[in-house]
C-alpha cells in the first residue's frame, strides 16, 4: 500500500466507487429495493458465478427464488453495484477484505453466510518446490490491503519469510523482519498475478483466478493456505438493511445446503472448499 501500484489501485477503486454510485444505480436502481423481481447477484466467474449457475439452474425453481448472476472480473464493481442498489447482493469476498473496504469506502455492506474457501497459494514455472526458489527470486504477490498481508503470512507459515508478531491482515513487506532467500516482491493486481508467472520467479495467486487461470489449487500450489482456523472464507454479501429480504434469505438457505456442498466437492477436487 506504500508504492505507485497500490496508490493507483486505490485511486481507481475510488473512482469505480464514484462511478457506482453516480452512473451503474440508473436502470438497475431498484434492483435490490423491488422484492417482487429476481435477486441479482454480482460474482467473479470462477467458482462464485459458476456455484450460483448450479443454485440457479437445479436448486432456485423448487425454493421459489427467481436469480440472476452477474459476472464481474474485479474485486471492486461488485461491491459498489451492492451499495448503490443496482444488484441485490453480492458473492466473491472474505470477511477481511469486506471490513477493510467497508472502512476505506464507507460502504455499509454485510454478510450474511460463509460459503467456502479458496486456499490461496504459490505457483510457479521455474521451481517445483518452495525450497527450490532461487536467491533473490521474485514473487508476484495481489496489492490490495488484506490479500496482500493473507500471501505474507501463507510465505512465513512456509518458513519463506519471517514477520512482526502481530500484524495479521495488515502485515506488508515492511514487516518483514527475516528473508533468507532475499526475495523480491511485486506487487499487482490480483487478477493479474497469474499472468506474471513467465515474468516471475512465482506467484501468490487468489483460488478463483488460479482456477480461471486452469490452475488447480490442491495440485499445482508450491504451497497452499490451510482451510484449519481459515478466517478467509467467501461470503454472500447484502447492502446492511437487506439481510431479511426473502430472496436473500433463500439463496442463503441454498448455498449453504448439503446439495451445493456436494457440487462443490465433485467440481472443485479440494482447490474449493465447502465452510459450512
Amino acid at each position: 500500500m506504500r508504492n505507485t501500484a497500490k496508490i493507483t489501485t486505490a485511486v481507481l477503486a475510488a473512482g469505480a466507487l464514484t462511478f457506482g454510485l453516480t452512473a451503474c444505480g440508473s436502470d438497475d436502481s431498484d434492483a435490490a429495493s423491488d422484492t417482487s423481481g429476481p435477486l441479482v447477484v454480482a460474482a467473479t466467474p470462477v467458482p462464485h458465478a459458476e456455484i450460483l449457475n448450479y443454485v440457479k439452474d437445479n436448486l432456485a425453481k423448487k425454493e421459489g427464488l427467481d436469480l440472476e448472476v452477474k459476472e464481474f472480473t474485479d474485486y471492486v464493481t461488485p461491491n459498489t453495484a451492492t451499495e448503490d442498489g443496482s444488484v441485490g447482493a453480492n458473492y466473491f469476498q472474505t470477511e477481511p477484505y469486506l471490513e477493510d473496504f467497508n472502512k476505506k469506502n464507507g460502504t455499509h455492506l454485510k454478510s450474511v453466510a460463509s460459503v467456502h474457501l479458496e486456499p490461496l497459494g504459490l505457483y510457479s514455472k521455474k521451481a517445483d518446490k518452495a525450497d527450490d526458489l532461487k536467491n533473490g527470486a521474485t514473487i508476484a504477490v495481489p496489492n490490495d490491503t488484506v490479500t496482500e498481508a493473507r500471501a505474507l503470512q501463507l510465505l512465513a507459515a512456509n518458513g519463506l519469510l519471517t514477520l512482526k508478531e502481530g500484524v495479521g491482515t495488515s502485515a506488508t513487506t515492511a514487516d518483514i523482519t527475516e528473508n533468507p532467500k532475499n526475495l523480491k516482491f511485486k506487487e499487482l493486481e490480483a487478477a493479474q498475478t497469474p499472468r506474471s508467472l513467465d515474468d516471475v520467479d512465482a506467484a501468490v495467486i487468489n483460488g478463483n483466478y488460479a482456477l480461471e487461470a486452469d490452475l488447480k489449487p490442491a495440485e499445482d500450489a508450491l504451497v497452499l493456505e490451510s482451510p484449519e482456523n481459515n478466517p478467509n472464507v467467501n461470503l454472500l454479501v447484502v447492502k446492511e438493511g437487506n439481510e431479511d429480504d426473502p430472496r436473500v434469505k433463500k439463496l442463503a438457505k441454498l448455498l449453504t445446503s448439503d446439495e451445493v456442498k456436494k457440487f462443490i466437492e465433485d467440481e472443485y477436487d479440494g482447490s474449493v472448499i465447502a465452510s459450512f
